[in-house]
């Protein structure tokens, strides 16, 4: 449901929330299929549930108009053509598990995100974003097989994951507004450097046919969560990885129009923008937005959902769910969480007991809202989707 709320309501009731200190968390077992038995600490008045399980690298949802969970999977790390669209089919919200999980398209080049649009006319797309490209196709419900060709809007940089030719970031993730707009952010071709290619580090908005394509916003270095909440375009990005282990922060913005965030000249340390030195511009870091929020270094905050309805519970009413995937030298061991985020107020942990000591029992991806007390969240380290509702609650 697209919300109304503006960004001055979202800062009001988040400055209004429960100020209530971080939430008790305690551990809830975790018994998978493949035999993997650890535990996940949550607040104790919820449940978790492994809601889908032996998937590979799972990644975003989005919703079907005929109301099914479609997901993605990149399959693994590597740069490929493995990934798969999945519907997880046969919701049981009694048991908290899909009865069913059907592989949608196959063969994909790294398929981060899909989204669907309902045109004015009344037909359905399901947009697709990989790497190279971003597409569409006509989506009749209840299908469980396209029943219509691809047609290509965009293209993108597509170099493998070589720093040498300009690869890096392979994740492409799509939004789709309330003005019919389409978005799709692109990440960096490199850690930090002077981009050739307009279309890098940047979100582009173009109409639902691929026309009239710009840049929406730029010097987002990977915004790799992208939602609509209300009139606003938020975006998670992850900053730099050439400043130690403490700096640069994780973000969070609530983009503008034409704005420019400052990669790779500038930077968020606790929230203030600095200059980095390596990369120094005439035009200085003064007009860079400061973000909306802002994360651990090297935490890498990916999908995110926003919990605002009456009766949320108090532990995460008018507040993101961010899913922080984690540093990729898990020796930093930032992230591995869930964390509650409200504007101008402390981080708290809703999730955490991804990573113990040495070892990693997962990396949480992207968050979906259900309803006010219950969402799913992909792994896409145990190709895991759980569902984590409040007790009691349906």
């Amino acid at each position: 449901m697209i919300k109304i709320l503006s960004i001055l309501f979202i800062s009001l009731v988040c400055a209004m929330a429960s100020l209530a200190g971080q939430p008790n968390l305690v551990p809830h077992p975790i018994n998978l299929k493949n035999g993997k038995h650890f535990s996940l600490n949550l607040p104790s008045n919820y449940d978790i549930i492994p809601a889908a399980e032996g998937l590979k690298r799972v990644r975003f949802f989005a919703k079907a108009p005929d109301g099914r969970m479609f997901i993605t999977d990149m399959h693994d790390l590597s740069d490929n053509e493995k990934g798969i669209i999945y519907i997880l089919d046969k919701w049981s919200a009694e048991t908290g598990q899909f009865g069913k999980i059907i592989p949608y398209l196959t063969g994909l080049h790294n398929p981060n995100s899909v989204q669907f649009y309902t045109d004015p006319q009344g037909q359905d797309w399901l947009y697709i974003a990989e790497t190279n490209q971003l597409t569409r196709r006509k989506f009749t419900q209840d299908e469980i097989k396209p029943t219509s060709k691809a047609e290509v809007l965009a293209t993108f940089p597509d170099y493998g994951l070589s720093y040498k030719y300009g690869g890096w970031h392979l994740t492409r993730t799509i939004a789709i507004g309330g003005n019919g707009k389409i978005y799709v952010s692109v990440g960096s071709s490199c850690n930090a450097c002077t981009e050739k290619e307009k279309v890098r580090a940047a979100v582009l908005e173009m109409n639902p046919d691929g026309s009239e394509q710009k840049n929406y916003a730029t010097g987002l270095r990977n915004a790799v969560g992208l939602k609509w909440v209300g009139n606003f375009l938020f975006a998670t990005n992850q900053g730099v990885d050439h400043l130690g282990h403490n700096q640069p922060d994780e973000t969070f913005y609530a983009l503008k129009r034409d704005a420019n965030y400052g990669w790779p000249s500038c930077y968020s340390s606790k929230g203030k923008i600095l200059v980095d030195p390596k990369f120094k511009r005439p035009s200085g870091c003064k007009n860079v937005p400061s973000p909306y929020a802002y994360f651990s270094s090297h935490s890498s905050a990916l999908g995110f959902d926003y919990f605002d309805q009456r009766s949320t519970d108090d532990t995460i009413k008018n507040s993101f769910l961010v899913a922080l995937h984690g540093s990729t030298d898990e020796k930093i061991g930032h992230g591995y969480k869930i964390a509650i985020m409200r504007k101008g107020q402390k981080l708290q942990t809703f999730m955490d007991g991804f990573l113990v000591g040495k070892t990693v029992y997962g990396r949480p991806a992207d968050i979906y809202r259900i309803d006010e007390n219950s969402f799913y969240f992909s792994d896409d380290r145990a190709g895991v989707i759980y569902y984590v509702r409040k007790k009691n609650s349906s």
